[in-house]
């Protein structure tokens, strides 16, 4: 352990521990911009920056090791005047649009201009001579009059995801943040999934905006307006109202979308149970191709749901494409289905209805425009809205989340189970569709208690369970004794570890489950912001207990599932399922 002396005061440490970690334990706190928790030491800002006695020049406390015996000044004089002068530089080349900013009231560099910058200007206004040009190529929209250069958004790219679609060109005030573009739709190797938006200190990047588009369509008496909302935002949207993270507010989020004028308030956790019956039949499938019938087929199968994962198996293992799953994202079979079969039962042509999605992802946005997504006859999610728009547009219409009752979702499509809830964790969906898997397999219910599978939860960045099939019914004897063994990763990095193995034909994976964020869609680039991995596990922790308090926990015993297959699908992976509920991938260049 070492001791050092910060402010006067005395704390203990281990070795390794950096002056901004020190300050922390004694509740002093040091501002930072280019530093996040998630990310390696950086020391661009220099707004960290402290007085060591002894030494010369002011130290920068993210990247300083306290030291034994070292006496620290975070405050002093000398300490302040140099944020001063650090902020004014940083406010000179930076848009002055603060009431306008998206990031307004959450902006890290405006925090830091209300504590340290005075109403004397010492240096010239350069932000007129920055590149205005707003880049909105992808899901994402960069505004480069808004960047400080803390390059949080490339290591993010670098470190977290491993795609490295962001670099940093050009010097000194010409500095500014690059992606490979193209202009032809879908080549930009960037996976928007948004990561880079939630690590942003400022407004520089953030998601595309559509929520003017859903006003509009709300307020046309022509127009049915369907929403549809994900798992994790439920566990999220209470932040931006003040509630702790965690907090569960399904109910509370269902009377917000009713107040807001849509005309149906539907479950994306009922598409997650369908998505379970589609993909857990077509990975049975696989098996029975693969050891009864001898064909070459694709394993491990590999999970679809993310669309920033989809898109980068698309540009960086084009190769593998036969490994992921044929089904659409839950998103996207609601839309396929909101404009056929529940068009059809609600006697409503399709083109009137307008059907949008509530997404903790940034990504979901290109996923609804991909050309692909069209098997209604028209486009199956007209928009996607991420948690932070829905939350703008909850305050937009003057309304308290926390005051309103808890209502219940519309039926038909509406309905869910604990399967579908989890989705919204990492490991959810290989959970929820082993529950579903092993009892079609056996007639029984999975053994691990409760249905909970521990060993795929939690924040390891590659989980790994074995399940071993016995006394299988007759039509599934070939896996009588099999020990089937799935993974699965969060975060683009950890899926590389997995397809490298897959690559070199070493995975002794049958299944493996992939989403692109940290943590999951808890973790997604449309979620609250600030996200780190308390935040995350409280989210998490959330999920698992909306899916304990539900009296269904498997997606097959869903009512509005057997449902929606008696009176209009008829069979998993049949003729009409597929059609709507299944598609294909494109092998994209590597920009």
């Amino acid at each position: 352990m070492i001791t050092l002396t910060i402010n006067n005061t005395q704390v203990e440490v281990p070795e390794g521990t950096t002056i901004l970690e020190a300050a922390k334990k004694i509740g002093v706190e040091i501002p930072t911009l280019c530093h996040h928790e998630d990310l390696c030491v950086a020391g661009n800002c220099r707004v960290c920056v402290v007085e060591i006695k002894g030494r010369p020049r002011l130290e920068a406390s993210c990247a300083t090791p306290a030291e034994n015996g070292m006496e620290v000044f975070t405050h002093s004089a000398k300490v302040r005047n140099a944020r001063n002068v650090i902020t004014q530089l940083l406010l000179s080349e930076h848009a002055e649009e603060c009431t306008l900013c998206y990031k307004n009231g959450n902006c890290e560099l405006q925090n830091l201009a209300e504590e340290y910058y005075h109403d004397d200007e010492m240096f010239i206004d350069l932000a007129h001579e920055k590149e205005h040009h707003i880049d909105k190529s992808t899901a994402l929209r960069y505004d480069p009059s808004k960047c400080i250069r803390c390059q949080r958004c490339v290591r993010t790219c670098a470190e977290i995801q491993g795609v490295n679609a962001l670099s940093a060109a050009f010097k000194g005030k010409d500095m500014m943040i690059t992606t490979f573009m193209e202009k032809t739709f879908g080549e930009v190797v960037c996976t928007n999934c948004g990561q880079c938006v939630v690590h942003c200190p400022t407004g520089a990047l953030t998601e595309r905006t559509y929520y003017d588009e859903i006003w509009e369509a709300i307020e046309d008496p022509d127009k049915h307006v369907v929403v549809n909302t994900a798992p994790s935002v439920r566990v999220a949207l209470g932040e931006p109202f003040g509630l702790e993270p965690g907090t569960i507010v399904t109910g509370q989020m269902a009377a917000a979308l009713r107040r807001l004028g849509f005309d149906s308030v539907l479950d994306t956790d009922f598409a997650a149970d369908l998505t379970i019956i589609e993909e857990g039949n077509e990975f049975i499938q696989r098996l029975k191709k693969k050891f009864v019938d001898g064909e070459d087929v694709a394993l491990p199968m590999i999970t679809s749901c993310s669309p920033g994962w989809v898109k980068f198996i698309e540009h960086m293992y084009p190769d593998l494409l036969d490994h992921l799953s044929s089904c659409k994202s839950p998103q996207q079979m609601f839309g396929a289905l909101a404009k056929t079969y529940y068009a059809e039962k609600k006697g409503i042509d399709p083109e009137k209805i307008v059907s949008v999605s509530i997404m903790p992802c940034t990504a979901k946005k290109f996923e609804a425009n991909r050309p692909e997504m069209k098997s209604s006859g028209y486009q199956d999610i007209d928009a996607g809205l991420t948690t932070r728009e829905l939350a703008k547009m909850i305050k937009q219409a003057g309304i308290d989340l926390t005051k309103l009752p808890e209502e219940d979702f519309d039926s038909i499509m509406g309905e869910s189970s604990g399967a579908g809830v989890i989705f919204g964790a990492t490991g959810g969906v290989m959970e929820a569709a082993l529950r579903t898997v092993y009892e079609i397999i056996t007639g029984r219910e999975v053994p691990f208690r409760h249905l909970d599978i521990q060993p795929v939860r939690g924040l390891d960045g590659v989980k790994e369970a074995t399940i071993k099939f016995e006394n299988c019914k007759p039509e599934y004897s070939f896996l009588e004794g099999a020990e089937v063994k799935v993974a699965v990763a969060h975060g683009l990095r950890n899926a590389r570890k997995i397809m490298d193995q897959i690559k070199e034909g070493k995975s002794p994976y049958l299944f493996v489950e992939i989403m692109a964020c940290p943590g999951g869609c808890i973790g997604g680039g449309g979620q609250p912001i600030p996200t780190n991995d308390e935040i995350r596990m409280k989210r998490i922790e959330a999920i698992y207990r909306e899916d304990a308090g539900k009296p269904i926990r498997k997606s097959h015993e869903n009512p509005e599932i057997k449902q929606v297959y008696e009176e209009f699908l008829k069979e998993p992976l049949g003729e009409k399922s597929h059609k709507l509920l299944h598609t294909h991938y494109s092998k994209r260049n590597r920009y």
